[in-house]
């Protein structure tokens, strides 16, 4: 009788153990038992914004007229790949100034010039001075290249550089005003049409206006 009381006894106590060992693993990874592996997380690191520098912008609405093919001479892409005044030929709003840059025998200067800002007058820009008065100039090698190198300052300016006064190749100083993408050039007021053109060795401003030198 005692040995079947201490039998059933050890069984009783074996399926308690049974019961809370059950319980402890139920209970594992909840804070009892082992620890189970944290949860895992997938966010991804925040990755940085791509950026474009603002230095290499293209802004002005005459921008619209440069053509977009990369295989096209006046693309910004293929200027962007020879010097000045042959990257100039190529544009189609430039054609008079490069005119007037070959009469001025200013092609090899301004192509092997080391960094420069070019503020380029269009096509129109030239239109707007009387016929008779421009052909006159063109003319006149010594007056021409007095106004070509007006237009061209040492350094390669970029649009936050470009608000100030700086100093020509031609000796006297532009003041150029404005900021962001709105800039007037020298007395004359004028505008920047397509701002911040790259050529192997130049920045090039296209303006709406020839400038004149004072002197």
């Amino acid at each position: 009788m005692r040995a079947t009381k201490f039998t059933a006894l050890a069984a009783t106590t074996v399926f308690a153990f049974s019961i809370a060992a059950c319980g402890s693993d139920a209970d594992d990874g909840m804070g009892s038992g082992t620890p189970a592996a944290a949860p895992t997380t997938t966010s991804a690191a925040p990755s940085a914004a791509p950026t474009m520098e603002a230095d290499m912008v293209n802004f002005g609405p005459g921008c619209s007229a440069v053509p977009t093919d990369p295989s096209d001479a006046g693309s910004f892409e293929s200027m962007g790949k020879v010097p000045v005044a042959t990257a100039a030929s190529g544009n189609p709003l430039l054609s008079t100034l490069v005119t007037a840059v070959k009469k001025a025998g200013l092609v090899d200067s301004l192509n092997s010039a080391d960094g420069v800002t070019v503020f380029a007058p269009t096509n129109d820009a030239f239109g707007k001075i009387p016929k008779a008065d421009l052909d006159k100039v063109l003319a006149d090698k010594k007056t021409l290249t007095s106004i070509l190198t007006y237009h061209v300052v040492p350094g390669k300016l970029t649009p936050a550089d470009l608000a100030g006064t700086h100093k020509t190749l031609q000796g006297d100083e532009v003041t150029v005003t404005g900021s962001g993408e709105d800039f007037e050039v020298g007395a004359d007021k004028a505008s920047v049409v397509c701002g911040n053109v790259q050529t192997a060795n130049a920045n090039v401003y296209i303006i709406d206006s020839v400038l004149m030198p004072t002197s």
